[in-house]
């Protein structure tokens, strides 16, 4: 079906039985915007009249249509990224949790994930939201190189990251995450191991590390395109992700997807979901959900958000159907960077002949009837997915 554009009306979801279902929260608030970063944020001078309990009170309402539109499914994950949802502290994300409660039931074992910034999350931050149910925390540490922060745009101070892990643990979380970014201009090898080594040293149970991407229209975008830093070079990145790679797998911590690595049952749960066939409804600015065939998206602005709630609507921007091509295709793209790798029963004939090529390349590896990325393919992922494609 072709993309619908705003404004639309969704049409009947119905959850998939056997399938997990997350709940994914956005939350646009940022103190700063990071010169990297194109996600859907808004900083006080952006926002107009949109402040965190309005925001909040528009959220309940679209939860309290998710609810009655889905029929009240079991929610296995719920996630609140952004943004950064340690802005809202720690009372309103424990109050969030609260509102979700209110429309869904949580699977008794449910995973509750918050996303946090190092410089807005404190031992009280921790200690609210662990007494109100989240069960793990993910924060943005990216690296401990002054330099390579102050490219980033970062406010943190380089060891105020560590410290939050520290404290997050401390508080009883048995699950969290630090995030970090490679391929910096002017981070150098060292720069990224003291930051692989400094989150093992924490004793998280899970780190994820992504290539630095240079996105359009973004603060660092232009100052390459100015010439003042230089791109992100391929060889380089690959570079960085082996070395990460590396001491990550000595320190214990196994990767099983592409970009992130965990201790025994440390995984992330709700993003397992985005990867391997899961559904779940995106709720926030900006947010996107997937059930059954139907993907869609909200409204970008919290003002334009808001006003559609209080109008009786879902903020809903657009949506697709996607088809039975489409759907493979995702299938391919997504499951290929899992370490339990692709069901060779999931491709084609044709396809299957391109896969003998791609192993011969050195870049799949069979294990048992399954097919699963190589040290080199995981480097050469995307193209691993091109050439089974055709």
């Amino acid at each position: 079906m072709p993309l619908r554009e705003a404004p639309a009306e969704l049409p009947a979801l119905q959850p998939s039985p056997g399938r997990p279902f997350g709940l994914y929260v956005h939350v646009p608030f940022c103190i700063t915007r990071c010169g990297y970063c194109d996600f859907n944020t808004y900083t006080p001078a952006e926002l107009g009249g949109v402040n965190p309990d309005a925001w909040l009170a528009a959220l309940g309402r679209e939860l309290e249509v998710a609810a009655a539109r889905l029929g009240g499914p079991t929610v296995d994950t719920v996630f609140v990224g952004g943004g950064t949802p340690s802005l809202l502290g720690g009372q309103r994300v424990a109050k969030l949790l609260g509102m979700v409660r209110d429309q869904f039931a949580l699977a008794p074992d449910a995973e509750v994930t918050t996303e946090a910034n190092p410089e807005s999350a404190w031992p009280d931050f921790f200690a609210a939201i662990r007494d109100a149910g989240y069960t793990r925390v993910s924060l943005g540490m990216q690296s401990v190189s002054p330099r390579v922060l102050g490219v980033l745009d970062r406010i943190h101070t380089p060891n105020r990251s560590a410290d939050a892990a520290r404290e997050a643990l401390a508080a009883g979380f048995e699950h969290v995450s630090l995030d970090l970014i490679y391929g910096t201009p002017g981070e150098s090898d060292d720069d990224l191991l003291r930051s692989v080594d400094t989150a093992v040293e924490t004793g998280v149970d899970h780190v994820s590390a992504y290539a630095l991407v240079v996105e359009e229209g973004t603060a660092l975008a232009r100052r390459v395109r100015r010439g003042e830093l230089a791109a992100p070079d391929d060889d380089v990145l690959a570079h960085r992700y082996e070395l990460a790679d590396a001491r990550l797998a000595a320190a214990g911590l196994t990767w099983y997807e592409v970009s992130n690595w965990c201790r025994p049952r440390g995984e992330c749960r709700h993003n397992l979901g985005y990867w391997d066939g899961g559904e779940w409804w995106g709720a926030g600015p900006g947010a996107h959900g997937y059930v059954g065939a139907t993907r869609w998206w909200n409204v970008k602005h919290p003002n334009a958000y808001a006003a559609s709630l209080a109008n009786g609507a879902l903020p809903v921007s657009g949506f697709e159907r996607l088809d039975a091509d489409a759907l493979h295709t995702e299938e391919v793209l997504l499951k290929i960077r899992l370490r339990q790798g692709l069901s060779l029963d999931r491709l084609g004939h044709a396809e299957r002949q391109r896969a003998e090529t791609v192993v011969a390349d050195g870049l799949l590896s069979p294990e048992g009837d399954r097919l699963v990325l190589t040290p080199r393919g995981r480097l050469l992922a995307d193209a691993v997915v091109r050439t089974l494609l055709g």
